[in-house]
């Protein structure tokens, strides 16, 4: 059986209230992560991610609009959020994944952990199962990559 969660860890250069602000932003979470974001860093908050065709998306032929539930929003510490649910359902624990993002301070800048954990309740068969683990584990490689990229790029702007 596949596992039901993916984790990836990576360590910034910046501290926790600028990675805060990267994951939690809509202006900035459209730098590394979807085309679009309307989000609001406050636990209960619904808000949707876009992917665009040609853009974060890759090669779809349609935006992927995809509703999220903010669950806890603790500033510069701990951010999470439930997506992939049913259309029309409210997102809990048995029809939805949740995605955790945990912020540890370091001497070099800040532990971004990010778990996608509960997979089983939105997929069908282990067939799904592994295409899901397999394109999110992906996704999130790809993703955090670009959000270093991005982090790197504003500090370099930030001292010119």
């Amino acid at each position: 059986m596949a596992a039901d969660s993916v984790e990836r860890e990576i360590l910034i250069e910046a501290s926790p209230e600028v990675v805060w602000g990267v994951i939690t932003e809509p202006e900035q979470i459209s730098h590394w992560f979807s085309d679009k974001a309307e989000v609001e860093a406050r636990a209960g908050a619904d808000g949707t991610l876009t992917w665009r065709p040609g853009g974060r998306g890759g090669n779809k032929e349609f935006d992927a609009i995809v509703p999220i539930r903010v669950v806890e929003a603790e500033p510069f510490r701990r951010f999470s959020f439930r997506w992939n649910h049913p259309e029309g359902a409210g997102p809990d624990e048995s029809n939805s994944a949740l995605v955790e993002f945990s912020l540890i301070e370091e001497a070099d800048g800040t532990r971004l952990r990010v778990v996608e954990s509960g997979i089983d309740a939105v997929t069908h068969d282990e067939a799904a199962k592994a295409r899901y683990l397999e394109d999110h584990e992906q996704g999130w490689e790809k993703h955090l990559g670009e959000m270093l990229d991005y982090v790197a790029s504003e500090r370099r702007g930030a001292t010119r």
